[in-house]
């Protein structure tokens, strides 16, 4: 057995996992099954620890040490409250608004139940149904991911969403996570999104914890696969209260002549936040790009872990990942390409750049690429560094205050991947929310 994370949270799983086993008879023998299968690798692994590689720079232990409530969590939030959630919209956006609750879709908060083009359903709904097994955890190694593995075993609900083949969704789905408690909560959703055949869909998921006294820590899984002709957008607009901790892993299957592009933006605020992001190019043509921003301070820690596998020719992927850190901010990099033999002629590019505002700001960078073809372009960098003198001399030389400078470089800096989000209203709000963040660090003094 693997060294474990020293935790009672561990044991109060393992009792939770017994007494839901009732809860799940109704279900698919075969779903039992992966159940049980899969909190056995748990219980073989524990939490992660810093003796694993891919968690050498993120420690859990210190995110682990309060009590946590395991059960389920759907808060009675309803009609009465629906102004305290459309606070959290994002202005001028026209979009289907899914709300979730504690992982747990809200039919009376949401505007949009599906129709002739895409499915809206909750997730122990699509569970009982023939055609969700042959989904779940598909491309997933619970061998190796100990966290996707106590999801699979316990996750309860989340969200379904099926987009129709030859269908084009006419407005993005915004899918706003609310969390809420009043005490000290460990939460696991599991979200599954199929783009069929010739389908486009562009997905925003966001989230606002509405109590700021309790812990709210999040588990989560979300499966996306993109099938032939299908082409996804997926936003990942990440904020959060302090004590608001979430691992989330984005498992992505891609199809001949697909495309996926994911944009991940990290603010400032949650404690933690560890981005699990993999890519499976499991045929020819493909075309993926990923695009991250992560902003950090205080204490914060922020981790993404990227993994981009290329196993057919000719499939094209581009990542860019760029973080801007202050205070005692810590983030971690993690991006790997993989190339197999059979994936001839792929080109794949990838490039982390990190700015350090603070002195004890600490950015661990690691980019890989593992290549067992010969005809390939491939390339991967990281940079780490502070303002440039010589740019901030010119600004100041021409009337310019340092603190407006230093906002305009860290703005410029973030620039390559803001200008990429293609809704217009969603890339306002995140440059606003940049904006509303650097006047407050020590850049705005």
């Amino acid at each position: 057995m693997a060294t474990q994370v020293a935790t009672p949270l561990y044991d109060q799983l393992t009792e939770s996992f017994q007494q839901r086993k009732f809860a799940w008879e109704d279900e698919d023998h075969a779903l039992n099954d992966w159940r049980q299968n899969a909190f056995e690798k748990f219980k073989q692994q524990g939490f992660p620890s810093i003796r694993q590689e891919d968690w050498k720079y993120t420690n859990l232990v210190p995110f682990l040490k309060e009590d946590l409530q395991t059960g389920a969590f759907a808060h009675d939030l309803h009609e009465a409250v629906i102004e305290r959630v459309r606070k959290f919209y994002i202005d001028k956006l026209d979009a289907h608004v899914l709300v979730l609750v504690n992982g747990v879709l809200n039919v009376h908060l949401s505007s949009f139940h599906g129709d002739g083009t895409v499915s809206v359903q909750s997730i122990s709904t699509a569970a009982k149904q023939e055609d969700y097994l042959p989904y779940l955890g598909k491309e997933i190694d619970l061998r190796h991911d100990t966290l996707a593995a106590l999801n699979s075993a316990l996750f309860s609900d989340g969200l379904f969403i099926e987009v129709k083949a030859n269908s084009v969704v006419d407005k993005p789905l915004h899918i706003l996570h609310i969390y809420t408690s009043a005490k000290n909560v460990f939460l696991q959703p599991r979200h599954l999104i199929i783009a069929h055949k010739s389908s486009a869909v562009s997905i925003i998921e966001s989230s606002a914890n509405i109590n700021e006294d309790a812990i709210v820590w999040i588990n989560g899984v979300t499966e996306v696969y993109v099938e032939e002709n299908a082409q996804v957008n997926h936003y990942m607009l990440q904020s959060g209260l302090i004590k608001t901790r979430q691992v989330n892993h984005t498992e992505v299957t891609q199809h001949k002549h697909s495309l996926y592009n994911n944009y991940t933006i990290t603010l400032p605020g949650a404690d933690l936040t560890r981005n699990n992001l993999n890519v499976n190019l499991n045929d020819s043509a493909t075309e993926t790009h990923l695009y991250g921003l992560y902003l950090g301070t205080d204490q914060q820690l922020i981790d993404n872990h990227t993994s981009v596998d290329h196993r057919k020719p000719n499939c094209f992927s581009n990542e860019l990942y760029k973080g801007v850190l202050a205070g005692n901010a810590k983030a971690v990099f993690n991006g790997k390409i993989f190339v197999h033999q059979e994936a001839q002629k792929t080109n794949a590019f990838q490039q982390n750049n990190n700015l350090l505002l603070s002195d004890k700001a600490v950015v661990d960078s690691k980019p890989q690429l593992e290549i067992f073809a010969d005809d390939v372009k491939c390339s991967h960098g990281s940079t780490i560094g502070q303002f440039s003198p010589e740019a901030l001399f010119y600004l100041r030389s021409r009337g310019i205050s340092e603190s407006s400078a230093r906002r305009l470089l860290v703005s410029a800096f973030a620039f390559d991947v803001v200008n990429k989000i293609k809704i217009a209203p969603l890339r306002a709000h995140i440059e606003k929310l940049i904006n509303n963040n650097l006047k407050s660090w020590y850049v705005s003094k």
